[in-house]
C-alpha cells in the first residue's frame, strides 16, 4: 500500500524538523501544508524532504487538509495518514494504524487517545467524550476518539466524499460523510505527547461550531 503522511501546519517551526525527519526515517513520503505560517515552518519541512504546499494566508485546518488530500489523490496514493504538526503525535504510532488495518481492513482508522488520557486537560477530556458519543451515534459505529487528528484514511473514502469544512470540524465531516457512504471505521491506540503547547481548539467557540455543524448534517440525506 502506497501511503503518504499529511501534516497541516501553522507556525510549527519548533517541532517541524524533528517530526518530518522521524517520518522520513520510517520510509514514508510527507506532504506538509503550510497554512499561512509567518515563521520558518515551510523551509524546515522542505529541508527535511517534505513536499510543501504553502498558502498566502491562514485558511484553517480543514482547508489545509483538503489541499493535502487533493495532492495525495493526484499523486496516486492508496491511503493517507494525517498528523498534527505540533509534535503531539508520535511517528512510531504509525505502525499501530497499519496493524489495525491488517486486522480489520477498515476504511478509516482513528487514533484513540482515550485508552490512556493522562495529561489531557479535564475540559478537553469531557468535551471529547461528549463529541465522540454523539458522532458514534450518528455514524452507527463506535469511534472512541472522533476529534483526534491522527488518522488513517483510504483514498477510496476521499474520492467518494466532498469535503467543504475550512476548520477543525473537518474531522467530524469526514466521519459523518464517510459513514453515510457505508465506509467502515476502527480505532488504533496512540500516545499523545503533552508539552507546553497551547491548544488551537477553543473549548467554547469550537464546541458551538461543532454542534451547529452536527445539526446541519443530521438533516441531510
Amino acid at each position: 500500500m502506497k501511503i503518504t503522511i499529511i501534516i497541516p501546519a501553522h507556525n510549527e517551526a519548533k517541532s517541524m524538523s524533528s517530526l518530518v525527519k522521524a517520518i522520513k526515517d520510517l520510509g514514508y513520503d510527507v506532504i506538509v501544508v503550510d497554512d499561512g505560517s509567518i515563521d520558518h515552518t515551510a523551509n524546515l519541512a522542505r529541508n527535511e524532504g517534505a513536499l510543501v504546499i504553502s498558502t498566502s494566508k491562514k485558511g484553517g485546518k480543514g482547508n489545509a487538509l483538503r489541499l493535502g488530500f487533493d495532492q495525495a489523490i493526484g499523486q496516486g496514493y492508496d491511503a493517507v495518514i494525517t498528523m498534527d504538526g505540533d509534535g503531539q503525535h508520535s511517528p512510531s504510532d504509525i505502525a499501530h494504524f497499519l496493524q489495525v488495518y491488517d486486522q480489520t481492513q477498515a476504511d478509516i482508522i482513528c487514533g484513540d487517545r482515550m485508552e490512556s488520557p493522562l495529561g489531557m486537560p479535564w475540559v478537553r477530556r469531557v468535551t471529547n467524550g461528549f463529541m465522540s458519543w454523539m458522532i458514534s451515534w450518528i455514524c452507527h459505529q463506535k469511534i472512541s476518539d472522533t476529534q483526534c487528528g491522527f488518522r488513517f484514511i483510504k483514498m477510496d473514502v476521499l474520492k467518494a466524499i466532498k469535503l467543504q469544512s475550512n476548520d477543525f470540524e473537518i474531522e467530524t465531516e469526514i466521519l459523518i460523510k464517510a459513514s453515510k457512504k457505508g465506509f467502515r471505521m476502527a480505532c488504533a491506540p496512540i500516545q499523545t505527547i503533552y508539552r507546553d503547547e497551547v491548544s488551537k481548539i477553543h473549548p467554547v467557540r469550537d464546541t458551538v461550531r461543532f454542534i451547529y455543524y452536527i445539526g446541519k448534517e443530521i438533516f441531510k440525506p
